[in-house]
């Protein structure tokens, strides 16, 4: 596996290193999608005269300066052999291009000021596709956006109904066109399978609708309705936020109507579609066309350092896994203090990893890539208590140049090996 900018000590634990990467989470949306887990602030928090963006825009800048700070007792100043440059900057949410144009510009020089990005990096953003949610891709282009990410989810009116998405197909299809007349670089569509009441067809027919769209890149996941609350994720320090009661009562209509054969089988539609359409399935859920995979995503199963700001964004310095608390009132608490206090850094909580989590952690995510690990990583904890049965179960195999991979079956049942894994 890539180590990126990791450091590792000689009793194999990963030393802490200089960022590669930002995530940046902007946590705001027009409507709250029932099956949506991210942090988001919807509704009058996002648009009107109460809207709390200003609010929160102030208040990042002040955490993306006080994590520059750190880095700069720890690394040095960026630009520097100790510190380089960032390669990726990721501007997740929520909706990041509900934001000005103007605020994404003063954002983005606060990073290029304060921790340096490579001239060719690839600098993402989120967005949705509606006509009133997607933006200026001109401006956006003009500001150092180099690929958009495009939440359409389903090409089918019905399911984008049943999903509560606001947009129509053929918003998505000016997402897109408008993107590319634009010259964002690389344009990415996110699509979900397994979707409560779909079919077999209506996910063939949102596929290949996307498809003749033209994107560089495509994100598909099956749809998981899970409980963060019965989860204990949703606390003072917690990095989501309480399923609303209206979004319980959805997931506990929906789960039923859910079908494991169903997902399968619109999984290997996925596999054999993309892959005459030229797309290399580079991830688990992620195809794209030569020179399009996602960098910054690529970190993340890399296990390269990404620092991150923002309410419930995650960061790892090769060491320690950190997160913010999602809760905005208190993000906003401890970066704009009232009565002149000064500012500190927002709540969360901190994991740092141990030699056996982190090895079993770089077999996981190794395995995520059709890369995969190598197979001297058979024979070592924790695969080589798996590795017999995943091959008889034909979840993993061996290419001629002795890499383990998923196979597809692999990829579907991904979860159970992972489990066995950890």
């Amino acid at each position: 596996m890539a180590q990126g900018s990791l450091r590792v000590t000689s009793d194999g634990v990963s030393a802490a290193a200089p960022p590669a990467g930002l995530y940046i989470h902007i946590p705001f949306c027009v409507s709250l999608c029932p099956y949506c887990d991210f942090v988001v602030y919807a509704g009058a928090a996002a648009r009107g005269p109460r809207s709390r963006i200003a609010a929160f825009m102030d208040a990042l800048m002040v955490e993306l300066d006080l994590r520059a700070d750190a880095l700069d007792t720890a690394f040095g100043e960026p630009g520097t052999a100790a510190r380089p440059a960032l390669e990726t900057v990721y501007l997740g949410g929520g909706t990041p291009s509900l934001l000005p144009t103007d605020a994404i510009d003063r954002l983005l020089a606060r990073v290029r000021e304060r921790f340096g990005i490579e001239a060719a990096a690839e600098v993402s953003l989120e967005t949705n596709p509606g006509p009133d949610e997607r933006g200026d891709p001109t401006a956006l282009a003009r500001v150092g956006i180099t690929r958009l990410s495009i939440g359409a989810q389903s090409m089918d009116p019905g399911e984008l109904r049943r999903l509560g998405r606001r947009h129509r197909a053929e918003d998505v299809a000016a997402a897109v066109s408008g993107a590319r007349e634009a010259g964002i670089g690389s344009i990415s569509v996110d699509l979900l399978y397994d979707v409560p009441d779909g079919s077999l067809a209506t996910w063939m027919a949102s596929l290949d609708a996307v498809l003749a769209l033209g994107p560089d890149h495509l994100s598909l996941y099956a749809l998981t309705l899970d409980d963060p609350v019965a989860e204990g994720l949703t606390g003072s320090t917690g990095d989501h936020l309480p399923t609303t009661t209206g979004a319980r009562r959805w997931r506990d209509r929906a789960i039923p109507d859910q079908d494991e054969d169903r997902a399968a089988g619109q999984y290997h539609y996925a596999v054999v579609t993309l892959e005459g359409a030229g797309f290399r399935g580079y991830e688990i859920s992620n195809w794209a066309r030569p020179g399009h995979e996602s960098r910054h995503n690529l970190g993340y199963w890399q296990r390269r350092h990404c620092e991150a700001i923002g309410p419930g964004a995650h960061a790892f310095d090769g060491a320690t896994r950190r997160w913010n608390a999602a809760r905005l009132d208190g993000y906003l608490a401890a970066l704009t203090p009232s009565a002149g206090a000064p500012p500190t850094l927002p709540p969360g909580g901190t994991e740092p990893l141990d030699q056996a989590t982190a090895a079993a952690e770089a077999v996981i995510l190794g395995l995520r890539l059709d890369t995969g690990v190598p197979l001297s990583a058979a024979r070592e904890p924790p695969l080589a208590e798996a590795f017999g049965w995943s091959l008889a179960a034909e979840l993993l195999d061996v290419t001629p140049d002795d890499r383990v991979v998923l196979t597809t079956r692999g990829r579907l049942l991904s979860n159970e090996l992972f489990a066995r894994l950890v």
